[in-house]
């Protein structure tokens, strides 16, 4: 950090502020100590009838490999707002958020993915600016060497996991650390 949010000022160490255990980036004109916490993703696994809605990525990281609509929370929406809006703007469909199920702590990249399961309201869908594709999949049917991201893969599983077994269950996890091409 080359200066401070608060003031301007250039003077800002990297240090422990008194009554906290990590180092954060600290003023030394003016005191305000800069919090950086992880980000939220958000997304959805929308269904319609027995089929998913999955999209196919037109940015990077992973672009051309298939994911389910999510990204990152806005301030001033909730869990379930961010899952629809990225859903609408990635697959330009619209969905009824049900319950979280899947938690996906991915703490080398600053992030914590969220998952819900979700309905579409019509079976109307088409590809946003962030996606090359979009397209209903029976559980077979998914790409499955073309997933984007472990998290993503992990959420996609325990939904059909749960949904052979007539369950709703929260599942948490920790993602790998792998390298993303």
């Amino acid at each position: 950090m080359k200066f401070c949010q608060q003031c301007g000022s250039q003077r800002v160490e990297f240090r422990v502020p008194s009554g906290d255990n990590r180092p954060r980036h600290v003023c030394l004109d003016c005191g305000y100590i800069h919090y950086v916490n992880p980000r939220m993703v958000v997304g959805c696994v929308p269904e319609w009838g027995d089929r998913i809605l999955l999209c196919r990525r037109a940015i990077q990281p992973r672009h051309g490999y298939w994911t389910a609509p999510a990204g990152f929370m806005e301030i001033g929406e909730t869990l379930e707002q961010a899952a629809a809006r990225e859903t609408l703007e990635e697959a330009c469909a619209r969905v009824e958020v049900h319950d979280m199920f899947a938690v996906v702590n991915v703490v080398h990249a600053e992030q914590v993915h969220i998952m819900f399961r979700a309905t579409l309201l019509a079976e109307d869908y088409a590809a946003g600016d962030e996606s090359l594709e979009v397209g209903l999949f029976r559980e077979h049917e998914i790409p499955w060497q073309e997933i984007a991201f472990p998290s993503v893969r992990f959420s996609l599983e325990r939904y059909f996991h749960d949904r052979a077994e007539g369950k709703r269950r929260l599942h948490v996890t920790e993602a790998p650390r792998v390298k993303v091409r």
